[in-house]
């Protein structure tokens, strides 16, 4: 058995037909199962203007799942910082960590979550977020200490509060500024692959201690969808799969219910695309599964896992994050 902790992604999947409303009751059902089952943290991740995601107001979802579990670390990954004013989020997430002590992380991504346009009404100006991450970054991480005697500005809940922060990426800068400011880092290889090596190992080789981290600590993401057999699982993958096909069109929207014939219309365009953002994929009959994900570790040597599974049917999205739980041998007394 792995000793390797296992987490989980939720992307919050609108499928084709429902709401939002239910795609939040569905992460609410499967978080509930997640915290018995022993998977390590449940994570939500901010994106705006996307008909097919529902945990846009990032924060108020991780609130609702942390008060409907009990033992599961919940938080973000992530919140787009350049969206906000660090106060803002120091705010929140000293809130969050007030209400459910002990529990909470938040992970920080330096991407709008959205397209321009929107991310213009996000935040009405448009900075070079390459410029001002890192000092946006330093700024939150202020904001947590003790506050001092005439301090002018105070996160209240926040001051002197233990809320984790993570750095998030799938290039090589916040792999760079997280080593640089010995945080925990995080990469999003479930859509982005092409650079996970590079930049773990960049991370690892210019880490610098810090009082938030000993030694380096890094988090690998991946697609896991796991059902009895082999095929029931390709199936239930060419929801994702269709999903990427359709980015490379241009076209977004609520997740598609499975079919084999997807691929049979595609282009060379969209079939490379949808192969390289699906690279980082563990699809199969649990036996597949463990040794996928035994495989990613190996490679990258990661401390923790981290898995989503966007799976049109809530019933076998939930089975199959409880397959990967079996194969892995979590326990909930981790």
């Amino acid at each position: 058995m792995s000793k390797t902790p296992l987490s989980i992604l939720d992307l919050a999947p609108i499928v084709q037909g429902s709401t939002p409303a239910q795609a939040l009751a569905n992460a609410t059902d499967i978080a509930r199962h997640a915290d018995r089952w022993g998977y390590n943290r449940y994570w939500l991740a901010e994106h705006h203007n996307m008909t097919g995601i529902a945990s846009a107001a990032t924060s108020v979802v991780i609130g609702h799942i942390a008060a409907n579990t009990s033992r599961i670390r919940v938080g973000a990954g992530g919140i787009m910082l350049p969206n906000h004013a660090p106060l803002v989020i120091a705010e929140q997430f000293g809130t969050l960590e007030s209400l459910y002590p002990g529990r909470i992380d938040l992970g920080l991504g330096r991407a709008p979550g959205t397209d321009q346009f929107t991310a213009r009404a996000l935040r009405r100006n448009m900075g070079d977020s390459d410029d001002s991450f890192p000092q946006d970054v330093l700024e939150l991480q202020g904001y947590f200490q003790p506050a001092q005697p005439g301090q002018p500005v105070q996160a209240v809940p926040g001051a002197g509060l233990n809320v984790p922060i993570w750095l998030l990426g799938s290039s090589l800068f916040s792999a760079e500024l997280a080593a640089h400011l010995g945080l925990p880092y995080a990469f999003a290889s479930h859509f982005a692959p092409r650079y996970l090596l590079r930049a773990v190992d960049l991370y690892r080789s210019r880490f610098k201690p810090s009082a938030a981290l000993e030694k380096p600590y890094v988090m690998v993401a991946a697609n896991a969808i796991a059902a009895d057999t082999d095929e029931e699982a390709h199936f239930l993958f060419s929801s994702l799969r269709h999903r990427f096909a359709r980015i490379a069109r241009g076209i977004r929207g609520p997740l598609q219910p499975p079919s084999n014939d997807y691929e049979k219309d595609w282009t060379h365009g969209e079939r490379d695309f949808a192969d390289d953002a699906t690279a980082c994929s563990a699809v199969g009959s649990p036996d597949v599964i463990r040794k996928g994900l035994e495989h990613l570790q190996a490679e990258t040597g990661a401390d923790e896992l981290i898995v989503t599974a966007q799976v049109f049917d809530h019933a076998a999205r939930r089975n199959s994050f409880k397959l990967v739980a079996e194969t892995w041998g979590l326990t909930a007394d981790q």
